[in-house]
This record gives structure tokens, sequence and C-alpha cells, in this order.
């Protein structure tokens, strides 16, 4: 059971002193049974006037800072220890009746809300992971369509803001992280199954396992999670082709994937005043 302490610092250059608004962060990990959170620092530089701190409908943990000061640079650094508890998903973990796709939603199945109307290729693709009849055992479907992603789609970094659509995602047979989630999504919400969007950090091993060694590595990160009837609420990252949440650490999950940014603002200058920003995130591990 790893200790994880995840490093995430977001810099923004101006070319004079600028006056900054709102600043809404999404930094700090969710309060989950598999994933309790030790300690945590958030530095800010100018200080802010104050900050609150709130959750939203989803249990996730919302920070919003106001400032008076004016600066050309603005520096956010969160620091968090974490204890994590990887959480594996085998077949038998599936409740008798669910074990075969499609099969009956009982009283505590979350709701299936699709956030868009999924594009027919989607629809098509989607179906394709079922039989004739158009049944499916339920955990191949899954892990299936979780492996095809990563086997079938390159993964490549996208700067751009934003999120591809799926059917382009399909199309393009490429994307983030956060495409290839979107597409899980889109393709299992059609099928029926209740799936949302999570962001995070990923931690990414490293060569060195000893004892009393720290591993660097990790970045931001999303994938998805399916509701599945037995063990409730499971990470599928297609990116990586993985099942559970193994070197995962939730920060959102929502519906909408704009509900899960990391941080953004306002700033109040000249658009030429604005330089660029720069963002390091660092994911260390250690044994407990």
């Amino acid at each position: 059971m790893p200790i994880f302490v995840i490093r995430h610092v977001t810099t923004y250059h101006y070319r004079q002193p600028v006056a900054f608004g709102e600043h809404r962060m999404m930094l700090r990990p969710r309060d989950d049974g598999d994933q309790v959170v030790l300690d945590t620092e958030l530095a800010i530089a100018p200080p802010p006037r104050r900050i609150r701190w709130t959750r939203d409908r989803l249990g996730n943990h919302v920070a919003t800072a106001e400032f008076d000061d004016r600066a050309a640079e603005l520096r956010f650094e969160s620091t968090i220890r974490l204890d994590h508890a990887a959480m594996n998903f085998a077949a038998h973990d599936i409740a008798d009746h669910a074990r075969r796709f499609p099969y009956m939603r009982d009283t505590g199945h979350p709701p299936v809300v699709p956030a868009t109307p999924v594009h027919v290729r989607v629809q098509s693709w989607a179906e394709g992971f079922l039989r004739a009849d158009g049944t499916a055992n339920t955990y191949d479907l899954l892990v299936g369509m979780t492996q095809i992603i990563k086997t079938k789609f390159k993964h490549a970094a996208r700067h751009q803001h934003g999120i591809q659509k799926p059917e382009q995602t399909l199309r393009l047979a490429s994307g983030s992280c956060r495409d290839h989630a979107l597409l899980m999504i889109a393709a299992l919400g059609h099928l029926g199954f209740a799936a949302r969007f999570v962001s995070g950090y990923l931690y990414l091993a490293g060569d060195d396992d000893g004892e009393e060694a720290v591993l660097d590595g990790g970045n931001t990160h999303a994938w998805a999670q399916v509701f599945v009837p037995g063990p409730g609420w499971v990470d599928f990252d297609p990116s990586s082709g993985t099942v559970g949440n193994q070197n995962l650490v939730r920060v959102a999950v929502v519906d909408d994937p704009r509900e899960a940014i990391p941080l953004q603002g306002s700033w109040f200058g000249r658009s030429a005043d604005h330089l660029a920003m720069k963002v390091a995130v660092k994911v260390a591990a250690a044994r407990a």
C-alpha cells in the first residue's frame, strides 16, 4: 500500500503586473474508500485575499481564490500526501444477475444520462461488442472495450483546450487520454451503462523499487468509471488498457468533462500582457 506524494505547480507569466479575478481549483483528491488524503498544502503567490472550500454535488473538493494584489506572475503549488490502496476488478466481483448483459437494474443503480446525443458511428461501434442476439458477457464487454481502445487507437498528448467529439476520436483512431475516456463513456452510455468522466493523477513507476526508494514520475490523467452491480463504480483506463485503480488518483468525477478542469480563472489587462502558462506535475511513491 504506497503513499503517493503529488506536487502540482501551475505558473502564469505576464508582461507587467495585472489584476486577477476568481480562480477555481480542483486539486485535492476525493475522499474515497481506496484513497485517503493524509495531508495537503496549497501555496499561492501572490497570496489571495481568501480561499473558499466547498464540495460539488458529486463530492469533489472545489477551492475558490479571490485576489486583491496585482502581479506579473501568479503561481499555484499544491502538495498532497495520500494513502492509496489498489483495487482490482474480476469477473466474479460482478453480482450474479448482472454477469450477462443486458441485465435488470435494481433500485440502487444510478441513472444512465448521456451528456450529449451519441453519434450513429459511435452507436454502431459500441454495438459491435455485442453478440448477434444483442447480449454479451458483462466483464468481457467492459474489459474488451478498454483494451481495444488501448491497442487500436493512438494515444497522443494534445495540448489544445477542450475534448474531441467521440465520433472524431473514432474516425481518427487517435486522441488524448480525455478523448479516449469520452469515447468509452459515450459508447457505454449508448449500451445502457452508467459511466462518468474521471480526472486526476497517474503514477508512473520507476525502475528502483527498493524499500527506501522514492519513485518519480507521473502526470495529470483522465479515464472512465463505470457502475457495475456488485463492486459499484469501477475505474477503466482506456489509454493504458488497465482495469482497476492501480496507480490512479481520483481528483474529480463528473458527468461533463468541462466540470473537472484543475485550475481556471480570469485576469484583467491587455491581451498582449499574457506571456505563458507552465504546468509541472510530479507523482512520487514510497512504501507505506
